[in-house]
């Protein structure tokens, strides 16, 4: 019997720690729900005053807006217009003179050109001028990009040919004479043939 009083004062013992423990945590949980309780109702109390605030400076932000939209449209509206109605007058003014500029600039840009074409003109004479005189002769007889009249190059031609079928004919004629005086035998040197 004395096992079982032992048995069952360990376990009443038992009983009452725990039931120590739980009241120990539930107290401790009480205690911490009443610190967020405080800590909630502190947070919104500040949060209605910070609501409070913001739909006040909300409320003056409009109304700031409103007074500076009005002062927007007594100020600066009669000077948006004004400027606009210069803006239109210029360019009035500036689609009459428009077409005058343009015709200007096209005549500058025609003198332009045309001062181009003379520099380029002028550059190549000066090249076929500082070019010798037996290329010149070479380029007008030989080929079709000399800078000279048509009559000049077929004079030149011409004259190429005429000389060149003397010179051919006389090569020629002096070969075909030395052939026969080598073939006849006879001497050179001081019994020339007369």
């Amino acid at each position: 019997m004395n096992a079982r009083n032992h048995a069952q004062h360990t376990c009443s013992h038992n009983i009452e720690e725990v039931v120590k423990r739980t009241s120990k945590r539930s107290l401790q949980y009480e205690s911490q729900m009443q610190e967020l309780s405080t800590k909630l109702t502190e947070g919104l109390s500040n949060f209605r005053a910070m609501d409070s605030l913001m739909q006040g400076s909300l409320d003056e932000l409009k109304q700031r807006d409103a007074q500076n939209a009005k002062h927007a449209l007594k100020e600066h509206i009669p000077c948006i217009h004004e400027e606009l109605h210069n803006s239109l007058v210029s360019l009035e003014e500036l689609s009459h003179t428009l077409p005058q500029i343009q015709s200007h600039v096209a005549e500058i840009q025609h003198i332009y050109d045309s001062g181009r074409e003379k520099a380029k003109n002028l550059v190549t004479d000066l090249k076929w001028l500082n070019t010798e005189w037996h290329e010149r002769w070479r380029v007008i007889i030989f080929t079709n990009r000399s800078p000279v009249s048509r009559w000049w190059t077929v004079t030149m031609r011409v004259l190429f040919a005429a000389f060149f079928i003397t010179f051919g004919w006389t090569t020629w004629v002096a070969i075909a004479g030395a052939y026969t005086a080598h073939r006849q035998r006879l001497v050179w040197g001081e019994r020339l043939m007369s």
